[in-house]
């Protein structure tokens, strides 16, 4: 069972300076990054698993980015693959996989908030 999770640079870069601007931990903006992407699969279908080993980003433990409500997202990620999915499956590939995707959500919401006032009512509603 693999209990570390490695983002991409691109995800690292935005982690950083979404948590900069907003004083956010990057563990909790994955979270919403993560919710993002789970919303969207909604609209436009699923994810495949991240397979790439990616050695310039962040090294995360799973139960920091996941915490108590590892069982949730492990639910949710579940629903939207529409397959079961096992420990090794979900995390870290279907995981990261949902994450790449939805750090690029939450980098656009910033950008179009234009500031991290703006961006944290955004993100609530």
């Amino acid at each position: 069972m693999n209990f570390t999770l490695r983002t991409s640079k691109y995800a690292k870069d935005n982690l950083t300076q979404l948590s900069s601007a907003t004083s956010i931990t990057p563990n909790i903006l994955i979270r919403y990054a993560v919710s993002l992407s789970l919303r969207n699969s909604v609209l436009d279908g699923g994810v495949e698993p991240v397979t790439k080993d990616f050695s310039d980003g962040l090294v995360l433990n799973r139960n920091t980015v996941t915490g108590e409500y590892d069982y949730v997202f492990k639910a949710l990620i579940t629903q939207a693959a529409g397959k079961e999915l096992t420990d090794e499956e979900y995390f870290p590939g279907y995981f990261n996989a949902h994450l790449e995707r939805g750090i690029r959500s939450l980098a656009g919401e910033y950008k179009s908030a234009g500031n991290s006032e703006r961006f944290l009512r955004a993100l609530i509603l």
